[in-house]
């Protein structure tokens, strides 16, 4: 089955989860404002930064007294492995896990977007266009799966791990789950273990579920602590306590 296709099946099943799901390519016209000109000629007169790899050149529209400033390209970020640790010898081989799914949020053209394994030079070049990189453990992790695919050092990207961050704060790690959960009473749908037997399985919407998922809360966690300067986690006793965070994306 065609990437594209499974991409489409995803967005109806899940529009429950409340994704902000758009039509990919395109930029948002208000329709009573009958002037528009193409981006590329906006970029020119202010001077602009804009990433438009992803938009067909007949989309490229938007409205003069929209484009004020420059939409930075914040990137969410999470994959699935087809491996275990214990598969491939230890943690020290994670560029052997294999990916099964990966997925991504781009601020820049404010969709989702799932990758296959076959997809994953596409998922690499999406990263490398992003003005910043946002992720849970996906430096020490993510990055490293990735390393099995490319030559590049993903590492240089201009990243922000929150479980490093919040980690060099508390001086221990945190999860994600006890993030969502204590910030907005929410918790992760699956874990890594259960997306590794889903591939076994054959179930990959099912992955691509679970990741879309993970990436959404990543992204709201990001932007909660953005917003007000600090995230809540449970401690190890069910204690709610909150930590201050700098991650402003001015």
């Amino acid at each position: 089955m065609p990437v594209a296709q499974k991409k489409g099946d995803f967005l109806k099943r899940n529009s429950t989860f409340g994704f902000e799901l758009v039509i990919l390519g395109r930029v948002p016209v208000k329709p009573h404002v009958p002037e528009c000109v193409p981006i590329g000629h906006i970029c020119q007169s202010l001077k602009m930064r804009l990433v438009v790899d992803a938009f067909p050149p007949a989309c490229l529209y938007a409205t003069l007294g929209q484009a004020t400033a420059a939409v930075r390209n914040i990137v969410y970020f999470d994959l699935e492995t087809m491996r275990s640790a214990d598969d491939v010898g230890g943690w020290k081989h994670i560029d052997q896990m294999g990916m099964s799914v990966g997925v991504t949020y781009s601020t820049g053209n404010g969709g989702y977007s799932i990758y296959a394994e076959s997809e994953v030079n596409d998922l690499i070049e999406e990263l490398q266009r992003a003005d910043l990189v946002v992720g849970f453990n996906h430096i020490r992790f993510d990055y490293e799966v990735l390393h099995g695919y490319t030559t590049l050092d993903l590492s240089q990207l201009p990243s922000l791990d929150l479980m490093v961050n919040l980690q060099e704060k508390l001086s221990h790690r945190l999860k994600l789950d006890s993030i969502a959960n204590a910030t907005f009473g929410t918790e992760k749908t699956a874990d890594g273990l259960q997306a590794l037997k889903w591939y076994k399985q054959g179930k990959l919407m099912e992955i691509a579920e679970y990741c879309c998922y993970d990436v959404k809360i990543t992204k709201m966690v990001h932007e909660y602590g953005a917003e007000n300067d600090c995230v809540y986690y449970n401690s190890r006793f069910g204690k709610k306590l909150s930590v201050e965070v700098d991650w402003s994306t001015g």
